[in-house]
């Protein structure tokens, strides 16, 4: 599901990658010595592996939690909640962790060791901060800023400092490469930024006094793998030199029709290299509309089964659309103006995108209920994580909250008839589905006037870790995704006010992008109102294309 997170130990004998050798996504580690790789008990649903620094620990995402495995024995212990996927790490000499916790925050930083953790950047009309990697110095750091032309691209900080520095401007991150031993101005400080650009992977020198890049980039590879909605390459380098990467095959994805036994029905467009991603199908069945990377910039798209055409054309990323139910429109979020707000759009491709959800707080839509009268996103809060929001679609009426707890609420949909809402929620301490009684704002406060009575209630669907749920279309079964990429179905009964969830089947696997271990990925799969399923499918020929090693680059000499 993920062939891009593997990463090279730093003395450069030892490689730890992410794989599904029985169905169920874990590290796996082969030395460079060996032909067999072997799988690290404990490491199911990892992402994003990276080493500590005498490369005999590894730090990894799982289960909502920034965790840590001894290679010498034992198993894994948590170190920090990580808000359900976190977005890489780097581990330096004097025991200090840098980590992005979610996908919609700043750097955080803890002990190796576990403890308190503190905040290492702040945001700055930016998005998110993520893919830290320590320079040799254990003090300066390289990361990822998702935010406009000004301020997106490859940063360079100090754990010590409040300014930082912007490298370049980029579509993915960046990684450090040491100057070397046979390079006449090797030393601490000499080394190269390398990163993809344009599907070419290159090597800068990093002038780290001057915090600044001098003289050409300089080519070591093509066509390498990139996740462009992610601003991650299929890159590792160890501190010795050596060079770990994968070609673009890596990324090819597919939306691919397939029935509830998992029997395929046909694929809708061609494979896709261009990150692929949040397919939504119309409710009238005519068309569906997923995200592209395209030219280093994240747009809409749309699929009619005989052409795709683009249709959101705005700088920054645009994604995660869903329909109006008439198939009319179409909501995404977008950070077009620095932070992700929500905008409409007419489905005709007429006219302008029109903001609908403007704050300080990165938000994302999620469903339109079936009458159009609300619509549902959840919303970043510093204080309590994700909650659940709700925009009334009729007339100017402000959001209101759904749903704010301490814990991580996201993904949430309307039930067909409109009286509930499905939705994920971290509380059990793992991502799980749950279903309460969706009970729009007049009601409440009529309630509160004692005018009416309005249900209460909340029921676990779920019962073994699950993301991104779906009802089927008369509302007597919940769709979602198990921890192991498998799509799983439980039925749902009424009777009055309750809610009684049968026990979880799983259908079928899915080879869904991100499998089903990290809901920041947002929904990979859609289901018909007729019971088809829409999955974007990571091609075979993808999760096994190798990964390629270069061994003593040099730059080349100047004439």
């Amino acid at each position: 599901g993920d062939p891009l997170s593997f990463a090279l130990s730093p003395d450069g004998r030892q490689i730890v990658f992410v794989a599904s050798g029985d169905g169920q996504p874990r590290l796996w580690l082969r030395s460079l010595g060996a032909t067999t790789a072997q799988p690290l008990a404990g490491t199911e649903w990892a992402a994003y592996p990276f080493w500590s620094p005498d490369s005999r620990s590894v730090g990894f995402f799982a289960g909502a939690q920034l965790q840590r495995l001894d290679l010498g024995g034992g198993i894994p212990r948590s170190l920090a909640t990580s808000g359900a996927g976190g977005r890489g790490g780097t581990w330096s000499a004097d025991g200090v962790i840098l980590f992005a916790p979610s996908a919609t925050a700043p750097l955080s930083r803890i002990a190796a060791t576990g403890g308190d953790v503190g905040l290492a950047t702040t945001l700055d009309r930016q998005t998110s901060h993520r893919w830290p990697v320590f320079l040799p110095d254990g003090r300066h750091f390289l990361f990822y800023a998702q935010g406009g032309t000004d301020t997106g691209g490859i940063w360079l900080g100090a754990l010590d400092a409040t300014t930082r520095t912007r490298l370049t401007p980029a579509d993915t991150a960046g990684t450090y490469l040491p100057g070397g031993s046979g390079h006449a101005d090797a030393g601490r400080d000499a080394g190269w930024l390398v990163w993809v650009r344009g599907g070419t992977l290159v090597a800068q020198r990093l002038d780290l006094a001057r915090a600044a890049l001098t003289g050409d980039p300089t080519p070591l590879a093509v066509a390498v793998a990139v996740d462009g909605p992610f601003n991650r390459s299929a890159v590792s380098v160890s501190a010795t030199g050596l060079v770990a990467y994968r070609s673009g095959g890596a990324s090819r994805r597919q939306l691919t029709w397939r029935d509830r036994t998992g029997r395929v029905l046909g694929t809708l467009g061609a494979p896709d290299e261009n990150g692929l991603m949040g397919p939504s199908v119309a409710p009238d069945g005519r068309r569906v509309v997923v995200s592209r990377a395209v030219q280093g910039n994240q747009d809409l798209w749309l699929l009619d089964g005989t052409r795709t055409s683009r249709f959101t054309f705005e700088p920054g990323t645009d994604n995660y659309p869903i329909w109006s139910p008439d198939s009319s429109r179409i909501t995404f979020r977008s950070n077009r103006t620095g932070v992700f707000n929500l905008y409409v759009k007419d489905a005709s491709g007429a006219g302008m995108e029109t903001l609908l959800v403007e704050s300080a707080e990165g938000k994302t839509a999620t469903d339109w209920s079936a009458d159009g009268r609300f619509l549902i996103y959840h919303s970043l809060s510093p204080e309590t994580d994700y909650d659940l929001w709700v925009k009334p679609m009729e007339g100017d009426a402000k959001p209101w909250v759904f749903l704010k707890t301490p814990f991580d609420e996201r993904q949430s949909r309307f039930s067909p008839d409109g009286r509930f809402v499905a939705y994920t929620s971290t509380e059990s301490g793992r991502p799980e589905i749950f279903v309460r009684p969706f009970v729009p704002q007049a009601s409440l406060m009529a309630a509160k006037g004692g005018v009416a009575s309005v249900p209460s209630g909340k029921w676990q669907v779920s019962t073994a870790g699950g993301i991104q749920p779906s009802w089927r279309a008369d509302g007597k079964e919940i769709y979602y995704l198990g921890p192991d990429g498998a799509i799983m179905a439980a039925a749902i009964t009424v009777r009055g006010t309750a809610v009684e969830p049968g026990t979880p089947m799983a259908l079928f696997q899915t080879h869904i992008f991100g499998g089903g271990a990290d809901q920041q990925q947002g929904r990979q799969y859609d289901v018909t109102r007729d019971g088809r399923f829409l999955i974007n499918t990571v091609l075979d020929d993808a999760a096994a294309t190798p990964i390629t090693l270069i061994q003593n680059w040099q730059p080349p000499v100047k004439q």
